[in-house]
């Protein structure tokens, strides 16, 4: 079996990891995470939302981090790195742009339902709310990439067939998303429909601009990460110390560890130019601010060792 030589990694912590966490965590010590990750080699990250803080709390400082990513100092660290949004409408495409984005990224989902309690409207108003930012990205030389949430399965459908992966990524194709990634919101896919729902994304999207999301919820997301890369697949959205959680998806946990997915391809021979060792001060220094271990059993096991 030929398994990629190169993974790259987009560490999601600093947005999708803590937005869902209740406690507040400061600007500075958000952007001591993001030194952190940097100095373990991490070269594409989400460093927030430009999101109403009415609905997600956390990421209420989304202007303040990126104007601290615009030290001299960072921005000597930020070479070559890119630095990913969240926008989810044109407000947020303005704060992103105004403050040096490099990517945006806009959210979608494979479930009519999940699209009305995240976003409030079905997948074709959602679609035609993207279609601008999108192509007001482009216009200013950003990158675009687009989420699909609940790819396998939705808290309030259940199942999702890999027909409507389809769907969703036929339709951010056709507005321009330039990459998108395949997301188990809820992470209870095992790795058959994990397949399944990366073989519908790749009708629409060649190899390269495919990457997986994976949640832990059922200890599945190493399984499904090993199933995706026997697909080819060469690119991941992991968060460090497992952390992370959707506030409108009750039940589930954390993504994917960072650490534990390096681990993982490390001891497969595969690179990802990323300090496993480092990646480990960081989930220790975060969950620190947290007043937890981290959610990785890499993490754990190295400090217990």
């Amino acid at each position: 079996m030929t398994f990629p030589q190169t993974v790259h990694i987009t560490d999601v912590g600093p947005r999708d990891g803590l937005q869902n966490e209740s406690t507040p965590i400061a600007a500075a010590d958000k952007l001591a995470l993001i030194d952190h990750l940097l100095q373990a080699g991490v070269q594409h990250f989400e460093a927030t939302s430009f999101v109403s803080p009415k609905w997600v709390p956390q990421m209420a400082d989304a202007a303040e981090v990126m104007q601290g990513l615009q030290s001299p100092q960072r921005q000597a660290a930020l070479r070559d790195v890119c630095v990913s949004v969240l926008t989810p409408n044109m407000k947020g495409l303005e704060g992103a742009l105004a403050r040096g984005a490099q990517e945006v990224v806009v959210f979608g989902a494979a479930s009519e339902a999940f699209s009305q309690r995240n976003i409030n409207c079905d997948i074709a108003t959602s679609i035609e709310r993207f279609a601008p930012v999108v192509e007001a990205a482009h216009a200013a030389g950003v990158a675009t990439r687009g989420a699909i949430s609940c790819a396998v399965g939705c808290p309030y459908e259940g199942d999702i067939a890999p027909s409507q992966v389809g769907h969703v990524a036929a339709l951010m194709r056709d507005i321009g998303v330039q990459r998108i990634a395949v997301a188990d919101t809820i992470g209870v896919g095992t790795p058959r429909a994990v397949q399944a729902a990366m073989a519908a994304a790749l009708q629409h999207y060649d190899l390269s601009s495919v990457a997986g999301h994976f949640h832990d919820t059922y200890g599945q997301a190493l399984a499904n990460t090993l199933a995706c890369l026997e697909m080819g697949i060469a690119r991941f959205e992991t968060s460090i110390a497992g952390l992370g959680g959707c506030p409108y998806a009750k039940g589930a946990t954390g993504n994917v560890a960072t650490e534990d997915v390096v681990y993982m391809l490390h001891g497969m021979g595969i690179e990802t130019g990323l300090d496993l060792d480092r990646l480990v001060d960081a989930a220790w220094f975060i969950s620190g601010r947290l007043n937890r271990q981290p959610n990785s059993r890499v993490s754990v096991a190295r400090r217990r060792r």
